[in-house]
């Protein structure tokens, strides 16, 4: 348990609410409770209280109080929480008195959720679990976070290093003991079979960032084409708003405009991109290098072809999906082959069925509840290792010594995932997104 000074921040949206939620942890957490309210009564039992300034009596507010005693709460020390009417001037007095009393100070960003990992209430991988959760913005990135925070990862690789730790007591039982007559010389002949099984469970997690990282991050959407092919019209179409300038002059669009949508629970990012065309114009040919660059780092492009404008054909990378779709369609067909769609963004023709389309896209590519619990960077560096060690030990089963180290590396970096071992190097880095009061 951290021997940390007392912490007090907002929680809840900043004022004016209906109500507001200061929340207090810390060795004196209780003691500053009972100071403004004049009492603690039963823990985890919310209570009524007028909350007052200890010096004067002056009443501050009425609000809900409940405390929590360590190691039974959210960071594992003593909490409180006060629910108070959500003004700014309650808010701000409540804050203040708490920072007067001895020992108590403001809180940094993601403080109480780094104590209770600190104090072993959670696991690294739960921790960006809340913090995804906290930036959700889709119906898929909530139930891919919600399942990382309440500790499906976590319950998955601690599994994994209890099996690893018993790979590696076979073998090094058979390097130390060796003499004693009591240790078989032969690995047991489920062995080889059980590290096979393993390595292949990796890596099949492993297989699953992709998907993962497709529902956390977001489906990467470009509207790419020639100059007046409809992109911007469909833009704004989609994204219900004026985001993007529509004229009539080609190149009107430079830079890449990228607005978020939600599209049957999923996050889509949809760029509007500059046309592409050969061009003098220095600033122009900027856009047409920067709608290349989002068209290589995209999940899909939609190659816009209408019956008013010239087909440039745009190159996709291979695995990137490619959608050509006319555009345009009340001013007549595309005069192209092997066309996804038709759709007219000004009339609103063919937009729902483009819009289904999408969703079943992301359906399609983040498809699998267990793969989408990998989807963080660090998370496929430390499979990748731990993959890779097991198969390493795998190819050095007549060679004791360096399985065990083989082992030995993939247990740690599934301890180093979980924040079991080296977690301080990346703690700041996970913390940094955090808002203070959580």
């Amino acid at each position: 348990m951290t021997a940390a000074r007392t912490i007090v921040a907002l929680s809840s949206g900043a004022p004016p609410a209906g109500v507001s939620v200061i929340r207090i942890s810390g060795p004196r957490a209780l003691t500053v409770l009972e100071r403004l309210t004049g009492g603690l009564g039963t823990a985890r039992e919310m209570r009524l209280r007028l909350v007052r300034d200890p010096e004067t009596g002056e009443v501050i507010d009425r609000a809900l109080a409940v405390h929590f005693v360590a190691p039974h709460s959210f960071t594992g020390e003593d909490s409180a929480e006060l629910h108070c009417h959500g003004s700014r001037a309650v808010v701000d007095r409540i804050l203040e008195l708490s920072m007067e009393l001895e020992g108590c100070r403001l809180a940094e960003p993601g403080e109480f959720t780094r104590r209770a990992f600190e104090n072993g209430q959670l696991d690294l991988t739960q921790v960006e679990g809340i913090g995804d959760l906290i930036a959700a913005q889709t119906q898929a990135q909530r139930r891919q976070a919600a399942r990382r925070m309440e500790g499906g990862l976590a319950e998955q690789l601690a599994a994994w290093r209890q099996r690893i730790v018993t790979l590696r007591a076979e073998v090094e039982a058979r390097l130390d003991f060796a003499d004693e007559g009591d240790v078989a010389p032969a690995l047991p002949p489920d062995f080889a079979p059980d590290l096979a099984a393993l390595k292949d469970e990796v890596a099949a997690l492993l297989d699953g960032y992709s998907s993962g990282k497709l529902v956390r991050e977001g489906v990467r959407v470009a509207l790419a084409g020639a100059p007046n092919a409809g992109k911007s019209t469909l833009l704004n179409r989609l994204a219900r708003s004026e985001v993007a300038i529509v004229t009539e002059v080609p190149g009107t669009t430079r830079d890449v405009i990228e607005v978020p949508l939600n599209l049957g629970g999923y996050l889509f990012l949809i760029a509007d991109t500059a046309g592409m065309r050969p061009t003098e114009d220095r600033v122009e040919a900027e856009g047409v290098r920067r709608a290349r660059a989002r068209i290589a780092d995209s999940d899909l492009v939609i190659e816009l072809i209408a019956p008013d404008s010239d087909d440039i054909p745009v190159a996709v990378p291979d695995d990137v999906e490619l959608w050509r779709i006319g555009s345009k369609a009340d001013l007549g067909e595309a005069s192209v082959p092997g066309l996804v769609m038709e759709i007219s963004a000004l009339a609103g023709d063919g937009i729902d069925l483009l819009m289904a389309a999408l969703t079943q896209f992301a359906e399609r590519h983040a498809a699998g509840e267990e793969a989408a619990l990998v989807s963080h960077a660090r998370d496929r560096e430390h499979l990748q290792i731990a993959a890779a060690a097991l198969e390493g030990a795998r190819e050095r089963l007549a060679a004791p010594e360096l399985m065990a180290e083989e082992l030995r590396q993939a247990g740690d970096a599934l301890g180093r995932l979980t924040g079991a071992i080296d977690a301080e190097e990346v703690l700041d880095r996970i913390f940094a997104g955090f808002c203070i009061g959580k």
